[in-house]
């Protein structure tokens, strides 16, 4: 890593307290001692033993390095491999200041420079990420179930391939039926011998409402994936139409969660 210009007195402050609250006082003194920092401070506080920590070590060396050492060491992905969603909500709250000096966390780990910025909302939204925009959305668990390493990854393209192939699955899961794709949703969704069924079927408001769901389905199914090849066809401009597909299945996974399987006699 190159020389970083130290950090000023108040996002020192603000990294302490945020690490002092990311892990237990072992931990703390666990990984300072792995990278070789020697804590004089005589403080009990986990915060204010990194405060002192981190301003003694920028003081002696003129820089940030052995801060972000630390955090690497201290923040690194491996430790939160069964808690991946804390991981990602750590490195949210991290970017928050560090962008105050052109840094950024990633989610592989590493340090990069990015543009500064000088107010608290350019903060906000600089780490506003797909997660956060899902998490106001309230999105189906489903949805989250079979992408959440590509989120993590910012991988919003497979993100939603990923999602996509989830809510077949689950339809598969539902039903035992093994197609997929439009085969898959013409086989369950048959509107005289139905293996799922929104409704009882009973009147034709119900059969409508059944066949716009399933053709719903399909017109997922095929803007979003190509069920041969499983292979993505996407045609979208970035984060904001991700989140705009990744809606979409959770409105369907909320359907499905109300489907019921239909009974031999053609009553669900």
């Amino acid at each position: 890593m190159s020389t970083i210009p130290p950090f000023d007195r108040a996002q020192i402050e603000a990294l302490a307290r945020f690490l002092g609250e990311c892990g237990t006082g072992s931990e703390i003194s666990r990984v300072l001692q792995d990278r070789g920092l020697i804590d004089h401070s005589g403080e009990s506080t986990k915060w204010r033993r990194l405060y002192w920590i981190f301003q003694h070590y920028q003081y002696e060396y003129k820089c940030a390095n052995h801060v972000l050492d630390f955090i690497r060491a201290f923040l690194a992905p491996a430790r939160f491999v069964d808690r991946p969603e804390k991981f990602e909500e750590h490195r949210q709250d991290l970017n928050k200041i560090l962008v105050f000096s052109g840094l950024e966390y990633g989610p592989d780990g590493q340090f990069r420079q990015v543009k500064a910025v000088t107010t608290l909302d350019e903060a906000e939204k600089r780490v506003q990420t797909i997660r956060a925009k899902l998490k106001g959305r309230s999105v189906h668990p489903e949805v989250l179930k079979y992408c959440r390493t590509e989120l993590m990854q910012d991988n919003y393209f497979h993100a939603v391939f990923e999602a996509t192939k989830g809510l077949a699955q689950r339809i598969r899961d539902m039903t035992g039926v093994q197609l997929d794709g439009a085969a898959l949703i013409d086989h369950v969704f048959a509107i005289d011998r139905p293996l799922l069924a929104l409704n009882s079927l009973r009147t034709e408001s119900e059969k409508s409402e059944h066949k716009g769901f399933a053709l719903l389905l399909k017109g997922c199914f095929g803007a979003i994936r190509n069920p041969r090849a499983h292979e993505p066809k996407i045609l979208w401009k970035g984060e904001d139409d991700a989140v705009d597909y990744l809606t979409l299945l959770s409105l369907l996974h909320r359907k499905l969660d109300d489907a019921a399987l239909v009974r031999e006699g053609g009553q669900p």
